[in-house]
């Protein structure tokens, strides 16, 4: 009963501080500045959509919005595909070439993403991929990959040598096998794994900052900055944009949750 109540305490708290400051931030989006500094914890007490207004009339944020949706829904299925090859092999192979493949990738969840930004910067420079969407997503893909492989290679290792062994006795080869066994089973983990490539993607400031400098090929978290200034920061539009920023993950979550659940726990038992 302790037990049970503590858990209970601790989820309790743990509520608080998500819900909390979501309230502050979707209560402010309906106030005005002077009434968010006046009661920043309060309900509105006369709300108002001025600033969803603003914010959606605005050109360049519906622009960078487009912008945001591009690279992700070109970043996260072409870092799934090749995530899933990879774990493919890496189930497959027997021995240790599938452990050096495996070592390999998980290697580069071991190298921060501050140690590699010069060095990435300066070669993609000398590619004219800086400054480009197409370089921003290149380098969304390579970050990415190796966490995508860590988790879906998790996943494939826990699926029966049986099932691959009777793909072969069907005459099915490594590409059919893929396509007909591996990718049907794996569904609830590529779900997963793709809801948190999706976060983290549309999430992004670090490399848009660092990679784009047209203000026509800037992200949504980039364009945001917008809205702080050196003496004064509209937070009532800052907390709009925040809202509307977060919707199409809280869309995206709403309509892959089953699958993200099951595919976080896929892999937690053998067989």
């Amino acid at each position: 009963m302790l037990a049970r109540l503590g858990r209970r305490g601790v989820l309790a708290v743990y509520a608080l501080l998500v819900a909390v400051p979501l309230l502050v931030v979707v209560g402010g989006s309906l106030k005005t500045t002077t009434e968010l500094f006046d009661a920043p914890f309060g309900p509105p007490t006369n709300p108002r959509l001025d600033n969803y207004v603003e914010v959606l009339a605005d050109q360049n944020l519906l622009r960078v919005l487009g912008n945001s949706i591009l690279v992700v829904t070109v970043s996260v299925p072409t870092t799934l595909v090749l995530a899933s090859l990879v774990a493919y092999a890496i189930a497959r192979l027997p021995g240790w070439p599938g452990r050096a493949l495996y070592a390999v990738f998980a290697a580069g969840l071991a190298v921060p993403a501050q140690a590699i930004m010069i060095p990435q910067y300066v070669q993609f420079d000398r590619l004219g991929l800086r400054d480009s969407l197409a370089g921003l997503m290149l380098v969304n893909v390579v970050v990415t990959l190796p966490v995508a492989v860590f988790i879906l290679a998790g996943f494939l290792r826990t699926l029966p040598a049986e099932l691959y062994e009777a793909a072969d006795l069907d005459g099915a080869g490594p590409w059919a096998a893929y396509r007909r066994v591996v990718v049907p089973l794996s569904y609830p983990s590529l779900a997963a794994t793709a809801i948190f490539l999706i976060v983290m993607h549309w999430n992004d400031l670090l490399y848009p900052l660092l990679f784009i400098d047209d203000p026509a090929k800037r992200t949504l978290p980039l364009a945001l900055l917008d809205f702080t200034g050196e003496y004064l920061t509209d937070y009532p539009l800052l907390f709009t944009g925040v809202v509307v920023a977060s919707t199409p993950m809280v869309v995206a979550y709403a309509l892959l949750q089953r699958h993200f659940v099951a595919g976080i726990t896929a892999g937690a038992v053998k067989g």
